[in-house]
């Protein structure tokens, strides 16, 4: 294996600014990327994997690359003129209380609550009027406040909690079990636990899923045995039983464990792939009870949401493409035996219960509509949401007679509201005071033809007045996979780039779930060039209307959505500006040799499935796209050195075959954030400089010297 050295490459950055004066040259000199002699063959095909090193997330070539591509990124950041006046803006805006929504646990009323710039949220408590108390600081699980809190569990009393931590941003979870009235740590913490929640049975124990330790990296090594364990408590994690999974014969990727809210059933959910269940039930209340299966195939998506007694109440999508619930017999379980209770509708379900009622949230073009149905399945009323916008929440214990909700979109941030379930009433109990005017700003919501004619939704956000000459910074986002919705909900980052004249635009487009599960469906496999093309056509939508133009078009998506960007930029390079492909699956024909890549083989098919599949999956790959002699836009990749969901080897191969192949002046950079994973967890201050450089970067690239409005920096200047 070769050494990093110094760049011999010298790339010269003079871009055109929007005030017709030239941008002071940033000069980046790229490490040198060693190539070896790798080839898969697939069907005959030879396919070469020049960077196939990169993927050793262990070795210290990888570990000097990861180095010198930081130290070449950062040193463009740090000298692009107005960095430090969006990172202050960013922490200005950010700089605000922001609160969870309360919920009722035993005899505490338990709430998440940020004050402002603290890495992680807090969790609080009081006891009827009593004055509230910290429950959980996450802030003092880490100095860097890298590790954070992955999920909170309560018995059904309140008398005991179980809480998940994430190190590092990793999957790889930790569970610790707490009285949760004295807040004293009861055992040793358990490990291994990974894509999983924590469901007690009584108080006894609980339930979680983890996979064994792989073979060599556990941040990239292959996990496709998923399992369940019962934990009692008080007794060694080594002796857990384990419940189901582990048959060889049998690979399940995603096991879920589940008890119902009176204690009476466990439930199992066992998938192959992110789409798609089988499912089992245990009466936990009799000695010789067994798992029945109520779902024997993976055609669905199905799960228990409540019971009434013996009375199952269950969501699913078998035979109802946008969902319905049904309810059967827990003593005949089986799908044939299932009776229609909130029937299918135009619209994609996502119902919750609280309060004895189911509260049904519909879709309507990506819109929340919130319906209240009693137990007979009666509509009892629709609940008139605040606006136009995401509601989330209508959720809590059947005797609770008021609850919460949040309400949202993309230029209101979220406030939250005491619902009353008797009446339908309900009240504002909090709104964020901050540094931004809802007022100024407008989000439209438009229909556009994709390639095939498909009518595409797409939600455009901007300051009012704003001109439509076809000159505005806009950052058009999506996902489009794995049955995944973009509904409207405020973001601070957006915010900041909105102020400073910029418009963001989210299309809904196929692959996600807006639409139900034929939505989906029609951006998977051989049908994933559609998710492509409603993207494109996205753009070329904006830019036909002027609400911007090649040279002010910057695409950006995450992970399924970084997959976007990088197909999006290789089919047409000529289409935008920038290009900012974050955690993304690039590297099409390994992605499931990977950590729990295996399980997306239902959206994207894998490259040993067929000759055919092998052959579109390369038509499109990132990584295999790349080609010589080509202008592509300005790119920055990021990715997150800890990444054990998409692995970082993705972003690093895409990376070094963009540096390596692009003509002209656009810089390729790539921002790996260290001790860092796929998203979540991410602590403020670290988000915040993420923030910071992909505006930065994005802007200066378009062509900007300085900030389009700078009279929000007063503050800082004053």
């Amino acid at each position: 294996m070769k050494k990093i050295f110094p760049a011999l490459f010298l790339i010269t950055l003079i871009s055109s600014c929007k005030n017709e004066s030239k941008i002071d040259p940033i000069l980046v000199k790229y490490p040198i990327t060693a190539k070896v002699d790798t080839i898969d063959t697939y069907f005959g095909n030879p396919v070469k994997d020049p960077y196939r090193w990169l993927e050793d997330d262990r070795s210290p070539e990888t570990e000097a690359w990861v180095k010198e591509q930081n130290k070449t990124t950062f040193g463009y950041l740090e000298n692009i003129p107005f960095r430090n006046d969006i990172k202050n803006r960013l922490e200005k805006l950010w700089n605000y209380e922001k609160l969870g929504s309360p919920f009722k646990k035993g005899d505490y009323t338990y709430y998440y609550k940020n004050d402002g710039l603290q890495n992680q949220y807090v969790i609080y408590r009081a006891k009827d009027e009593e004055k509230p108390e910290v429950f959980l600081d996450p802030n003092t699980f880490s100095e860097d406040g890298t590790t954070s809190l992955a999920g909170l569990s309560f018995t059904k009393d309140g008398a005991l909690a179980a809480y998940l931590i994430s190190e590092g941003g990793s999957d790889w979870r930790k569970a610790i079990v707490l009285d949760a009235e004295t807040k004293e740590v009861m055992e040793d913490t358990l490990i291994d636990i990974k894509f999983s929640g924590l469901s007690w049975k009584g108080n006894e124990g609980f339930y979680y899923s983890s996979y064994d330790k792989p073979k060599g990296s556990e941040l990239s090594a292959k996990t496709d045995q998923h399992k369940v364990y019962y934990h009692k408590l008080g007794t060694p994690q080594r002796e857990d039983e384990l419940i189901f999974g582990g048959n060889s014969l049998e690979k399940h990727r995603y096991i879920g464990a589940n008890v119902t809210e009176d204690n009476k059933y466990l439930t199992i959910s066992a998938s192959t792939s992110t789409s798609g269940n089988k499912l089992f039930i245990q009466d936990l209340e009799d000695p010789n009870g067994l798992l029945i299966p109520m779902v024997e195939d993976t055609d669905s998506d199905n799960y228990i949401i409540d019971n009434v007694g013996s009375k199952l109440f269950i969501v699913t999508n078998r035979n109802a493409p946008n969902k319905k619930i049904v309810t059967v017999d827990a003593k005949n379980p089986s799908s044939e035996n299932w009776v229609d209770f909130i029937s299918e509708t135009e619209n994609v379900l996502s119902p919750n219960t609280g309060g004895g009622y189911f509260f049904t949230e519909y879709m309507v073009d990506a819109i929340s509509k919130v319906f209240q149905y009693d137990y007979e399945g009666n509509l009892i009323r629709e609940v008139k949401l605040p606006g136009l916008g995401s509601a989330s929440g209508f959720g809590g214990e059947k005797e609770e007679k008021e609850f919460y909700f949040s309400f949202t979109n993309y230029n209101t941030p979220g406030s939250t509201y005491k619902f009353n379930v008797e009446n339908g009433e309900y009240k504002l109990y909090w709104k964020p005071e901050i540094d931004f005017n809802p007022d100024d700003y407008t989000s439209e919501q438009v229909f556009y033809d994709s390639k095939d004619g498909t009518k595409i939704p797409m939600i455009i956000t901007y300051k009012k007045g704003t001109p439509l000459d076809g000159k505005n910074p806009t950052i058009l986002y999506a996902y489009g996979g794995f049955n995944v919705s973009l509904t409207p909900s405020f973001s601070i980052g957006n915010a900041v780039w909105m102020e400073q004249g910029g418009i963001y635009a989210v299309p809904n487009l196929r692959g996600g779930g807006e639409y139900g599960k034929k939505w989906h469906d029609a951006g998977i496999k051989t049908k994933k060039q559609n998710v492509f093309d409603d993207f494109i056509a996205a753009a070329e939508y904006l830019i036909a209307n002027k609400y911007t133009s090649k040279e002010y078009l910057a695409i950006r998506g995450g992970s399924n959505g970084g997959l976007l960007v990088g197909a999006t930029m290789t089919q047409r390079p000529d289409l935008m500006q920038v290009a900012l492909p974050a955690v993304g699956v690039m590297d099409m024909l390994r992605y499931h040799t990977f950590t729990a890549g295996a399980g997306w083989a239902y959206d994207y098919g894998t490259a040993e499935d067929s000759k055919e599949m092998f052959q579109y999956l390369k038509g499109y790959s990132p990584v295999h796209n790349v080609k010589p002699g080509t202008v592509y836009p300005a790119t920055l990749v990021t990715t997150g050195d800890h990444d054990d969901r998409v692995v970082p080897a993705h972003s690093f191969k895409f990376a070094a075959e963009l540096q390596e192949k692009q003509e002209g002046d656009n810089p390729t950079l790539i921002r790996i954030e260290t001790n860092a994973g796929h998203g979540a967890g991410t602590p403020v201050s670290k988000t915040i400089e993420q923030y910071a450089d992909i505006f930065g970067f994005t802007l200066f690239n378009m062509g900007y010297t300085e900030l389009p409005n700078k009279s929000v920096l007063k503050d800082f200047k004053e």
